[in-house]
């Protein structure tokens, strides 16, 4: 009832919401979309109060809320949701362009998911980076990190 399937095999269980992000490129209407590389641009720099505000503030709340449920089985896209949640008070089209350019990443490949594999040690390994106030809006800093039990992301 979460939207999360399970699959077990061989290497491990494969963690995924394939069907969550297809109901959200049909809602979208991105299915027929050309599917691209990266979440981001990575010459993209995103601003609060750009040009041009977004005329359905509202959807585009509902829509970054889905993908960040969409996070939980894919960290691929946490740095760009994270970006875009940024302008929730106030989107702007840019911003809405950049929430597009991610449904458009997720469209390659709707059904990647986490593998947790079968190992046989359990060692805990935490990694975590900080870009030191590389925000051009605010100056902030923007961390993140990730703990692996053995090979397998857990957080």
């Amino acid at each position: 009832f979460l939207g999360i399937e399970v699959a077990q095999s061989k290497n491990g269980i494969v963690i995924s919401q394939r069907k969550y992000a297809l109901d959200i490129l049909e809602e979208t209407s991105l299915m027929s979309s050309k599917p691209i590389n990266t979440p981001m641009d990575p010459n993209a720099k995103l601003l609060p109060s750009q040009v041009e505000p977004f005329s359905n503030p509202e959807r585009y709340r509902r829509l970054v809320g889905k993908l960040n449920y969409l996070t939980v089985t894919r960290p691929n896209i946490s740095f760009a949701v994270s970006v875009v949640s940024q302008f929730l008070n106030y989107p702007c089209v840019e911003h809405w362009n950049a929430v597009i350019r991610i449904l458009n990443y997720i469209k390659g490949v709707p059904g990647k998911g986490l593998l947790y594999g079968y190992n046989n040690h359990t060692r805990v390994v935490g990694y975590s980076d900080a870009d030191w106030a590389g925000s051009p809006s605010d100056r902030r800093s923007t961390s993140g990190y990730c703990v692996f039990i053995g090979d397998n992301l857990i957080s």
